[in-house]
């Protein structure tokens, strides 16, 4: 009985160190993912940077009205990429999350951008053996203590967009 509690204490203590080192595989995959990503867009290489991305993506930007499709948001980004500069984001700090399966991923990271602290957030799905991003979320930072002042810089022109799309509802 002892043998077979010992054998059963070391199957699951290997079965918990192989979860543990194929997350840790995979976090890497991801961040290597995203990194490849927003270099991409650095490099103004617009194969590489919508490749990374899934067919059915969505890229939400600063503005409330960037919430584009992949199409939508190609045909955005594709003259500022023939131009040979897109946008540089680099990564000052990320989390990275997953499901049970380990094929959907979520994060969120903090970047340094040319507006300076940015956050994004997301989704990546594997693909095979890919991570593919699937959707994303680029939001602009506010200190709290500046934020009345960024609210009256804003609100002429969101106060008609807030009455516009409360009439949708």
């Amino acid at each position: 009985m002892k043998k077979l509690l010992a054998v059963l204490i070391v199957f699951c203590l290997s079965g918990c160190k192989s979860s543990m080192d194929q997350q840790t595989l995979s976090k890497a995959n991801v961040n290597e993912t995203l990194d490849a990503w927003h270099k991409a867009a650095a490099q103004a290489n617009y194969n590489d940077y919508f490749s990374l991305m899934t067919d059915d993506a969505v890229f939400i930007g600063t503005d409330a009205t960037e919430n584009w499709d992949k199409t939508a948001f190609q045909a955005y980004a594709k003259p500022h990429f023939d131009k040979g500069k897109a946008w540089n984001f680099t990564a000052l700090e990320r989390h990275v999350f997953f499901d049970k399966t380990g094929k959907t991923a979520w994060f969120d990271e903090l970047l340094d951008t040319q507006m300076k602290i940015c956050r994004g957030s997301g989704v990546l799905v594997k693909i095979g053996n890919q991570w593919k991003i699937q959707h994303y979320v680029l939001s602009m930072t506010i200190p709290n203590d500046n934020s009345n002042e960024v609210i009256k810089v804003k609100s002429a022109l969101e106060d008609s967009m807030i009455k516009t799309l409360k009439s949708k509802q």
